[in-house]
Order: C-alpha cells, then structure tokens, then sequence
C-alpha cells in the first residue's frame, strides 16, 4: 500500500470532534473524484474528545503524537506520510480540501513546497480578525526579506511538498510555519504560492491561535534565521 499512494493529505486534530468528520468526508471525495491513490492521515495531538473515533470510522488514519503543539503534529504527520507528495492543512473546516487540484499539480511539477495564500484565494468574514490579519502582512514581509522567497502569506496553513524534498524540521509549535520555509530557501528548491480561500472556523470553541504570542514566536524566530546574502 505505501508504494502505491500519491498524495497523503494531512490534518493535525486537537479536540475537533465538531469539524474533523467534515475535513475528512471532503478529503476523501476529492481523491475518489479525481481518481486519485491516496490517503487521508490524522495526527491526534492528544486529544480528550472523539475526534480520533470519528476519524477512524470514516476510514482515516490515525496516529497519535503526544507531545502537544501544532510543530510536533505535523513533523510526526509528515514522517508518517506515506504518499510521495503531502498537503496538510488544520481540520477546522476553514480549508477547502475539495480544492486541493492546483497544490497537486504544481507538486506534479516538481515544487518542492506549495504556499496558499489565503489573501490572494478570498478571507471570508470573521474568518480573519483585524490584528491577525495586519500581523501575518508584517510578518511575511519581514520574512520575504529575510529569506528572499516569492511568498505573500507566512502562516497560511494550508501547504503542500514533495516528501523527499522535505529538510530537517524542529520546531515544536506554531513557528513551524515559518521554519519550513526557511528551510526550504536554504536548499534552493522550488517554491511557489497558490489562492486558497479562508473562511470561519467552524468550532464552537473558536481557534487555538495565540495572535500576540504566536505572532512573537514567529518574529523571533525570523529575526534568528535571517539569511544573509
């Protein structure tokens, strides 16, 4: 079966019970519809309600990373992938993983990472607050100039790679977002950004972002990477 499987689309999941069920139903349509080898990968980050029972049922696969934070999911989520090519987005249902067409085939291609943009694809209302919005501009400006790469949207997290492509990750929480592609400018692959659409999460406990501390480990960490040329 590894052998075999093209694309893995991978969802982190903690405590989503509301939305995983939703996340997964579309993933699986999009590979059946475009006749796709795939799977459908979640990594339960620990969890205390059924999203990894609802996740089973529906026939994904489920692993679970212990160690809390949105870095250590998705590092575990990409080592376990077994497709050649991973798209890996949050299981909020803010996502369209019924639109995953234009990541797979600049994928196909031969670029190693694949960016939405979520400014460029449309943000639907309250799906975006004011500050988060100022705050990702800022700092995917800062990060454009830090690490010279053509992308407009740092933290979008909707992404696709090439699995084999994929450099060595550390980042245990939110910074991961930056990290990844500071890696991937260091190796001077291929990269490129795609319209994604964004539009309110579909919780009812509402998102795990932390703007202001978030935003700060992300601020540090590019102004500790800043590549010079």
């Amino acid at each position: 079966m590894k052998k075999d499987v093209e694309l893995t689309i991978l969802m982190p999941c903690l405590n989503e019970e509301e939305t995983v069920g939703i996340c997964i139903k579309k993933a699986f349509k999009f590979l059946n519809t475009h006749n796709i080898k795939g799977e459908v990968l979640i990594v339960d980050n620990n969890s205390t309600d059924n999203s990894s029972k609802i996740a089973k049922e529906l026939g994904a696969r489920v692993i679970l990373e212990k160690n809390k934070g949105y870095g250590n999911a998705l590092r575990r989520g990409l080592k376990e992938a077994y497709g050649k090519y991973v798209i890996f987005g949050d299981c909020d249902d803010s996502y369209d993983f019924l639109n995953l067409e234009p990541f797979l085939d600049k994928l196909r291609e031969g670029y190693s990472l694949v960016n939405g943009n979520r400014f460029k694809g449309g943000v639907s209302k309250g799906a975006m607050s004011l500050s988060h919005k100022v705050g990702v501009r800022f700092l995917s400006y800062l990060g454009r100039l830090a690490y010279k790469v053509p992308l407009y949207d740092f933290h979008c997290g909707l992404r696709g790679v090439i699995k084999d492509d994929l450099p060595e990750l550390e980042s245990p929480g939110m910074e991961f977002a930056t990290e990844i592609i500071y890696k991937f400018a260091l190796t001077n692959k291929k990269i490129c950004e795609i319209p994604t659409t964004l539009k309110k999460d579909g919780r009812k406990g509402g998102s795990h972002l932390r703007t202001v501390r978030d935003g700060f480990r992300h601020l540090f960490y590019i102004k500790n990477t800043w590549i010079k040329k």
